[in-house]
């Protein structure tokens, strides 16, 4: 059953019952210590109804019948969860960026390893590049032997294999695979022969004189992506055939019986295993091979194809970070007279993506700890008087605001509106001051302090919202009989009308328009009979607006 429409429950409508019921938030339902849920499903009563539905100032209140149960739901929580807009296996290719080697040139997803442990901005970009590419690449990682182990430990935890808790990647007298050698490495994943299979690897270079023996990507799901636009029936043979393969040494026998190709079950791409060497014999009827070594000939052709490679070399102090049932690695061959030293451990990517999520929270909270401080602001030192003018700070601001509301203004216009003199309370030299012939710079102020928390189209129109005032006085001459008298004398203060070279480099400013607006609805905040919204009638447009933790370059 779905919910049919009322005025009350529209937020509601087309939500099927069940599942609305089933998602409860309260702590009957979850335990609020974990979200975990107290109740089996088939304790929830036959015959759900919505007995009564109420509109709250965070979204919608639920009374349920037959049993009278109290459900709330937030706005921000329907909007995310509504059915049908399911973003896809996270471990799969859904929202990911497929790449060649053109698409990364001069631009590989790195960071210092020291910026990397006490930024947490920069630790998210590694780990969001990932998870979006596949990989990411530390430098000036400390040369030490079971370094690589420290690494894992920045976000997860060390996967140990018959290999041990780590490998090294270096030519050994009596080697048990071919990594261990000189040899030339096409494009492959490792242990395939693993269910499951470690879906992160990590490589930390340690000496890297040899001749040869640079590093190749290819991102595996580009491959595949490539086989299902130019031979359907290729890629759904590679998806629907299991693979055996197989290890074994004097101490080990692995063996998984896996598709080359793994898709969810709406045939997006989840997972790659691609690696010729531990791919044992097949046993299937003889136009089944056929078909299978046809497919499984043409995609390794395209994971071959020189534009899908991205080839450098790693130098000492590099660890690469990959995804391992993603990209697939190689390596050139090498002299094995020179010294080549990696040292390798494997991972999962659930343990990477968990930390990542971990830092988008920690992130979240201390924006609405933030948003705290600006309604405190509002409530508190912005309930003084606004220089000289008949309102509050607060009633300025605010009125500012709701006229950049009211002209259809796009959200972060209006945040700018709201927040364009948070400079008079920021600021080493103050709105008095400003009264007393000091410049305070308060449009630089305000959007340097905002700066740490929403993006350029937010602070830039706040940081030119004074310049606009000596613009507009410039090339409109009738603005200026139109300031107030307080404004007047800041104009002063602020360095008068513009001249000619200024205002042209303010009209070259790529923000210039959005100072202007912001001007004038700032020239519009004045009127102490004027209406305005309170403070958190803006709370909701601004937390959607608070920049997240990544910081790509």
């Amino acid at each position: 059953m779905k919910v049919s429409p009322s005025v009350e429950d529209q937020p509601l409508h087309g939500l099927p019952l069940m599942w609305l019921r089933d998602n409860c938030p309260c702590p009957r339902c979850r335990d609020p210590r974990n979200g975990q849920k107290l109740f089996q499903i088939t304790e929830l009563p036959d015959g759900l109804a919505l007995g009564a539905v109420r509109r709250t100032a965070g979204g919608v209140e639920v009374d349920w019948a037959p049993d009278g149960h109290r459900s709330a739901y937030s706005t921000h929580w329907l909007a995310a969860n509504r059915p049908g807009t399911d973003p896809g296996d996270r471990r799969g290719e859904t929202g990911k960026t497929l790449w060649t080697a053109a698409d990364l040139d001069g631009r590989l997803p790195e960071a210092d390893w020291t910026e990397y442990l006490t930024d947490p901005a920069v630790k998210a970009h590694v780990l969001e590049s990932v998870v979006d590419l596949g990989f990411a690449l530390l430098r000036a990682v400390p040369c030490r032997e079971g370094q690589v182990l420290e690494a894992v430990r920045t976000f997860g935890y060390v996967r140990e294999t018959n290999y041990g808790q780590l490998f090294d990647v270096r030519v050994e007298p009596d080697p048990n695979n071919l990594a261990f050698t000189g040899a030339r490495i096409t494009p492959h994943t490792d242990n395939p022969y693993r269910d499951p299979v470690p879906t992160l690897q990590l490589l930390h270079c340690l000496s890297n004189a040899a001749s040869g023996g640079d590093s190749g990507l290819v991102d595996g799901f580009q491959a595949a992506a490539l086989l299902r636009a130019e031979d359907p029936e290729a890629f759904a043979v590679l998806t629907r055939t299991p693979v055996p393969f197989r290890f074994s040494d004097a101490r080990t026998v692995l063996e998984a019986d896996r598709p080359l190709i793994d898709v969810d079950g709406h045939g997006r791409i989840r997972e790659v295993r691609f690696n010729n060497r531990s791919l044992s014999t097949l046993r299937l009827p003889a136009a089944e091979l056929d078909a299978f070594y046809r497919a499984y000939r043409t995609f390794a052709a395209i994971t071959l194809r020189p534009g899908l490679q991205l080839d450098f070399r790693l130098s000492p102090g590099d660890c690469l970070i990959f995804d391992n049932v993603r990209l697939l690695h190689a390596r050139t061959a090498f002299e094995e007279s020179g010294a080549r030293h990696l040292q390798g451990a494997y991972a999962d990517i659930d343990a990477l993506a968990g930390t990542l999520a971990v830092l988008h929270r920690e992130r979240a909270a201390a924006g609405e700890k933030f948003l705290d401080g600006l309604a405190e602001l509002f409530a508190g030192e912005g309930a003084v008087a606004y220089l000289g003018e008949r309102v509050t700070m607060a009633q300025h601001m605010l009125q500012a605001a709701a006229r950049a509301e009211e002209a259809g203004a796009p959200d972060a216009l209006v945040a700018a509106a709201l927040l364009h003199d948070i400079g008079h309370f920021e600021g080493p030299v103050g709105g008095e001051e400003l009264m007393a012939g000091t410049d305070n710079r308060h449009s630089h102020t305000g959007a340097d302090r905002l700066s740490d928390w929403f993006g350029a189209e937010v602070t830039e129109p706040i940081r030119l919202h004074v310049a606009a005032k000596r613009y507009l006085c410039a090339v409109e001459p009738a603005y200026y009989d139109r300031l107030s008298a307080a404004s007047v004398y800041t104009l002063k203060v602020q360095g008068g009308p513009m001249s000619a070279p200024e205002v042209a480099a303010y009209e070259a400013n790529p923000y210039a328009a959005d100072g202007v607006a912001v001007r004038r609805w700032d020239d519009e905040g004045k009127d102490p009979d004027a209406s305005a919204p309170d403070f958190s009638h803006f709370r909701p447009l601004l937390t959607s607006l608070l920049v997240p933790l990544l910081r790509t370059t």
